[in-house]
């Protein structure tokens, strides 16, 4: 039963550090994308509609 259970953790261990690392190399990839974008128009940052004001602002990169 203590077998089990170990293989239990280090299996949802192993799912959870792969999903992370799938969802911050998306994120590092969109970022990477973005800069590029705005080097190749010159732009100085990524300009974003608030729904509820709509104002725009300048994006952050933890968006």
């Amino acid at each position: 039963m203590a077998q089990l259970i170990t293989i239990l953790v280090l299996v949802f261990s192993a799912w959870w550090l792969y999903r992370r690392f799938v969802s911050d190399a998306r994120r590092l990839a969109e970022k990477s994308r973005r800069a590029e974008k705005e080097r190749q128009t010159g732009a100085i940052g990524t300009l974003v509609k608030d729904p509820v004001t709509g104002e725009y602002r300048l994006k952050q990169d933890e968006e």
